[in-house]
């Protein structure tokens, strides 16, 4: 029986660290994994860009995760014998449900086409992760997938609108899980969602997946953020139906919450006029059931641990961006991305009081608990 998993998204830690970023437990310095592995991290989640870089080659920033950064933290992560989840944004940015972006290099093709381009770099991908002595714990096929992926091709279908397809989405997706399959048909694979809260979204989205005769899997992924998803009872319902209604296994792929509102713009070297500020806004954290403090964001893990042992087949967990402190250069996005995707900057960290670690990065509270934790299996 897989262990519960107490798993942490690391994916901009090579660039956090060129940055200047650095980790401390108990006053002492030390390396980010080795950190989360005495907490009791049993798996690490590491998204995949395809081409995060300009036609002049300057990188996209927020980790520009490369396939050459994956496979050296994959590294890092089995050297500790910790696994990894496999996160593939099929983007050369981010893929959210805002935003799905066809890779540079497969712009005009069409839905035959992509779907022969999701096999090919899914198989390839693989490929090169075989050679360097890396097998992934789990593969996500795509990144929160919930208003469709490789835009307009493979976009959700809106009411009053002609655009978008649910078969187009099932065979995309499907063409990622035949690549995984037929590399190791043993491998867990996930489709990941987000608002996680969201029961008839959910049911909406894998009834129509279904009846696309979209290939079968193994893993429901959600998004939790607790000022966005809904309550924690939304998200126990979601999780139980789901498991129920599709006799899936559950991982919240996602899922964050805040120690401090205390600004941090100036631990990124940056005018104030420069940087968004969070992504948590105080009208929004006001409707949450803990505060955000170091105390309430250990609470929460807390309560979404217990939550997520009590569904037949939860899995676990991936806190997002654990180590995405504060520094100097590594934002969401640098000028070259924000360029890319037309967004307004500027492109400010954003997420740092949300990390596990304080801004100057010190252990937070919240890795105790998780530490501590024993699930219901």
């Amino acid at each position: 029986m897989m262990d519960f998993i107490k798993g942490m998204d690391i994916s901009t830690l090579i660039e956090e660290e060129s940055c200047g970023a650095k980790y401390f437990d108990k006053g002492e310095q030390r390396d980010l994994i080795d950190i989360l592995k005495d907490y009791g991290c049993n798996s690490v989640r590491l998204r995949l860009w395809n081409d995060p870089y300009s036609e002049e080659g300057e990188p996209y920033g927020a980790g520009t995760c490369d396939i050459e950064k994956l496979i050296a933290t994959a590294i890092r992560a089995k050297e500790r014998d910790i696994g990894f989840l496999l996160d593939f944004h099929y983007s050369d940015f981010w893929a959210d449900p805002g935003k799905q972006n066809i890779p540079k290099a497969w712009k005009g093709q069409e839905i035959d086409e992509l779907e022969m381009s999701v096999y090919n770099y899914t198989r390839h991908v693989l490929n090169l992760l075989f050679v360097n002595g890396l097998k992934p714990q789990m593969i996500q096929i795509g990144n929160e997938v919930t208003n469709g992926l490789l835009w307009p091709v493979g976009k959700k279908p809106w009411k009053g609108s002609e655009e978008g397809s649910y078969e187009n989405i099932a065979r995309l997706i499907s063409s990622g899980i035949r690549a995984a399959r037929d590399f190791d048909e043993n491998i867990p694979l996930m489709i990941h969602l987000d608002n996680g809260g969201n029961n008839a979204m959910y049911i909406d989205w894998f009834d129509n997946y279904f009846a696309n005769k979209g290939e079968d899997f193994d893993i429901i992924g959600l998004s939790y953020y607790p000022f966005w998803h809904g309550s924690l009872e939304d998200l126990s319902l979601n999780m139980k139906d789901m498991a129920g209604r599709y006799r899936k296994k559950i991982c919240v792929a996602e899922v964050s919450m805040g120690f401090s509102m205390e600004d941090y713009r100036s631990y990124e070297g940056l005018p104030c006029e420069q940087l968004m500020g969070m992504a948590t806004r105080p009208e929004l954290v006001e409707k949450i059931k803990y505060p955000m403090t170091k105390e309430g964001q250990a609470a929460f893990i807390k309560e979404v641990m217990e939550r997520i042992s009590e569904v037949p087949g939860g899995l676990g967990f991936y806190w997002w961006e654990p180590g995405w402190v504060p520094v100097p250069g590594c934002g969401w996005a640098n000028p070259a991305a924000l360029c890319y995707t037309g967004e307004k900057g500027p492109g400010g960290n954003e997420w740092a009081n949300q990390a596990l670690f304080d801004y100057e990065g010190n252990a937070l509270p919240a890795l105790e608990t998780i530490k501590k934790f024993e699930a219901l299996l």
